[in-house]
């Protein structure tokens, strides 16, 4: 297809409108819960109370401010696709923050600022009688006559084009990984989707194997790696595609298809991630130096030894345990010299040459 072509049949997915709201409206339109901020999307509200300020700041000077960007569902209801930091920051301070996130937080209180140091200490209203610390009610109204560009994406568009605003939108915001905006996405996809997914990244012996960082969890790298091992198995990657752009398209292509088998493939990855566990522990997607495994966690490893396993669970499940533990562990100790593994794997190989390579070859390497 022709790049003209392409970009005609892309933008008939996108139906837009959009006009200029002020910020009372949009307060309005929360409460009322035509405006809503899904829960899982609402935790990813990550901003310092510095930030919030200078926000708020901004508001109040009257500087303009980016637009948000809201999902039209069938029912006219105003889903919030991006602006999630600078909406929560004024439904904190108004109090109208909703939700367990708005439990954790608490009132918002002000900091001062280089142009307006009376800021500090500032709260939507005074804390008390005789107490000082409001912003008054002249600024309140003045801050929720402040104005914001509101695009809206309608319900008439195609559902991929949802998934693609909200992830060309927040990738990078506020510091949020590529996984935890497809976690927002996979909840309105598909919630079941979505929980059953959650539910796979906390078994044990995936954990176990996997041994992530606190910081790689609180980054959802588990679930990243759990939607790889699914996606590896039931999309065929298209060589040459941009890695997350393939688990993209994946999530969405398992989320809201009515033949993806959620029970039986529970089922082969905890088989997986037993055997593997059994075998390797938590040196199963180590390097093995000759003697033996150490250094941290290889995605190459990963990709190979959780995909092959996979796809040889019946031929490993007759084998008896002890056979199977050696088994294994010879297949992670030989594949440092397998000349296809060595040559498209390490630092200096693309991600999308890596799949192309390796995952063809996964099945083999474990077959018994």
């Amino acid at each position: 297809m022709a790049l003209d072509d392409e970009v005609q049949a892309a933008r008939k997915k996108v139906v837009t409108d959009g006009y200029d709201m002020s910020i009372g409206e949009i307060i309005n339109l929360y409460k009322e819960s035509e405006l809503v901020i899904d829960p899982v999307f609402q935790r990813l509200f990550r901003w310092d109370d510095e930030r919030k300020t200078r926000f708020i700041e901004s508001l109040l000077l009257g500087i303009p401010i980016p637009s948000i960007f809201v999902y039209q569902t069938e029912f006219g209801v105003w889903e919030l696709v991006d602006g999630l930091q600078r909406i929560s920051t004024v439904l904190q301070l108004t109090g109208d923050l909703k939700g367990e996130r708005a439990d954790q937080l608490g009132p918002l209180v002000l900091n001062g600022t280089r142009l307006l140091p009376s800021l500090n200490g500032k709260r939507w209203k005074s804390s008390g009688p005789s107490i000082d610390d409001g912003i008054g009610q002249a600024f309140q109204i003045e801050l929720k006559r402040a104005r914001v560009r509101v695009e809206i994406l309608k319900s008439e568009s195609d559902i991929s084009a949802k998934f693609e605003l909200f992830q060309r939108l927040n990738t990078g915001g506020a510091g949020l990984t590529e996984q935890e905006v497809r976690n927002s996405i996979a909840v309105s996809l598909n919630k079941n989707f979505y929980d059953w997914l959650i539910d796979c990244a906390n078994f044990d012996a995936f954990k176990l194997t996997t041994n992530q960082t606190d910081t790689a969890l609180e980054a959802q790298a588990g679930v990243e790696l759990a939607l790889r091992f699914f996606a590896f198995r039931s999309v065929a990657y298209q060589s040459g595609l941009d890695v997350h752009e393939y688990l993209n398209g994946a999530l969405m292509q398992m989320a809201t298809s009515n033949d993806f088998d959620m029970l039986g493939e529970r089922d082969v990855f905890q088989k997986t991630f037993t055997f593997l566990n059994a075998a390797l522990g938590d040196a199963a997607f180590k390097k093995w130096n000759g003697g033996n495994f150490s250094g941290k966690f290889l995605m190459s490893v990963y990709e190979v030894m959780a995909t092959g396993v996979s796809y040889n669970l019946v031929h490993l499940n007759a084998m008896s345990p002890h056979d199977r533990d050696v088994f294994i562990k010879e297949v992670a100790k030989k594949l440092w010299s397998n000349p296809s593994f060595t040559q498209n794997s390490g630092a200096g190989v693309r991600g999308t040459t890596r799949l192309a390579k390796l995952l063809p070859i996964s099945a083999d390497l474990l077959r018994p």
